[in-house]
């Protein structure tokens, strides 16, 4: 009895720190070579040009905003963005549904207008152009992608357009996915990010449709601080250097996974798949890898992405996991692993240069929602990122074996552990004989 109690309390040490010491460190990208999906500069030091595009549509009359109008909210978070919009963007705003006000679809299906025109921002001016918006008339998202596309026409410098509305393209047959793959088409350096003020199904499917045609991203928004930080991000974004990421086909399995480099890579995973790719290592690297994987329809709450690194004989090196309960529609998640200088394994590559084959197994757990099963393929988007840099000289900083400094804390732990099983023992066993004797 007094041997199992030593064993749990023991056990149960040992596996909290292992859930606390297997914690996924976040992988971020170092300065690689030019490879795939690596970063370059805009031709010419030219500056990215960035256009807000804002639904003024009737629909925006709605009080469900934190207690104030979509309207408003929109306002409020417009005029702290143009606070903060970097010196070195071109900015521009373009609304639709703003100014006509009668019932009559073909009139109202031109509705769209360059509020404030791109280029070097004077934040007065665009904050009172802004000031002056009224929630009016029809949503012709179709035909203010199309203008939004020329009006950030020239130069070559990236291009942004961001589009926040409440509800769908009202002047259809103009269908605002097909805008925006033309747009696409084109290859003209344009993104279109999305953000959606009310949780619609319909109206996200469209939204992530226009995003997704052009590599943007599309965002759930049900509150003002929430679409201020969004767009304030997606801004700031268009001033970094750009990133091409490159479509890859991960395999079923580790044998046949595509050999990865440094870089960006973009992918889809079907729900219940798996996605295998590799990626070499030598003595003295560390590789670090995050993946994304997002929700581009509707999918149950409760969901997880899982990323593994196994050698070749499917042992496994270091996880990363991350879950979420339906408040987010990307979970990202990313590990590290340094191979020391000098290594005996023998799950090696064996290639002559001591190089290790690392496989590294994407997956995760969304489901499609009810009524939404027919709508498997294509899988959802995954971006995977990887970067080899050196390894850190001393163990401080190395997420060694995935525990990093856990190491001292689960020693800790089973010491601690080992010593209250003891003592509980002691003290067991000291109030067996007390009771025996009275």
């Amino acid at each position: 009895m007094i041997t199992r109690k030593r064993f749990a309390v023991g056990l149960s040490a040992l596996v909290a720190a292992l859930s606390m010491g297997l914690a996924p460190a976040a992988a971020y990208a170092a300065d690689t070579p030019d490879e795939p999906g690596t970063s370059e500069t805009a031709e010419g030091g030219a500056k990215p040009k960035v256009e807000l595009v804002l639904d003024v549509s009737g629909s925006m009359r709605a009080r469900d905003i934190d207690g104030k109008s979509r309207m408003a909210a929109a306002k409020q978070a417009f005029n702290e963005v143009l606070d903060a919009t970097p010196e070195d963007v071109d900015l521009g705003i373009r609304t639709l549904g703003a100014n006509y006000r009668g019932e009559d679809r073909r009139t109202g299906c031109k509705d769209t207008e360059q509020l404030y025109p791109v280029g070097p921002l004077d934040r007065t001016d665009a904050k009172t152009a802004v000031a002056t918006l009224t929630p009016t008339g029809f949503t012709p998202i179709g035909p203010a992608l199309l203008k939004a596309a020329d009006d950030l026409k020239g130069g070559e410098g990236s291009r942004r357009i961001v589009l926040i509305s409440d509800g769908e393209d009202t002047c259809r047959p103009l269908d605002p996915c097909e805008v925006a793959r033309e747009i696409a088409a084109k290859g003209i350096n344009l993104t279109i990010d999305t953000l959606g003020l009310v949780p619609n199904t319909k109206m996200r499917a469209q939204l992530s449709c226009i995003a997704e045609a052009t590599g943007g991203t599309y965002t759930s928004v049900r509150h003002t601080d929430e679409l201020t930080d969004r767009v304030g991000q997606l801004v700031d974004r268009a001033a970094d250097p750009v990133v091409n990421p490159v479509a890859v086909t991960g395999a079923d399995r580790c044998s046949a996974a595509p050999q990865l480099k440094p870089g960006l890579y973009t992918d889809r995973a079907g729900f219940g798949e798996h996605r295998w790719y590799r990626v070499d290592v030598a003595p003295g690297e560390e590789l670090r890898a995050s993946v994304s994987v997002g929700a581009d329809r509707a999918v149950n709450n409760d969901y997880g992405v899982l990323l593994r690194a196994v050698t070749r004989h499917d042992r496994e090196i270091v996880r990363g996991s991350a879950a979420g309960d339906g408040r987010t529609d990307v979970l990202s998640t990313g590990l590290r692993y340094p191979k020391p200088e000098r290594d005996d394994d023998n799950d090696s590559g064996g290639s002559g240069d001591d190089k290790e084959i690392v496989c590294l197994q994407v997956s995760h757990s969304y489901s499609p929602a009810a009524g939404a099963a027919a709508k498997g393929k294509p899988g959802l988007p995954v971006e995977l990122a990887v970067d080899i840099v050196d390894a850190p000289d001393g163990p401080s900083d190395v997420a060694a074996f995935g525990l990093g400094r856990g190491w001292w804390l689960l020693g800790a732990l089973v010491l601690t552990g080992f010593v209250g099983g003891l003592l509980w023992g002691w003290l067991s066993r000291w109030r067996f004989a007390v009771w025996r004797t009275n």
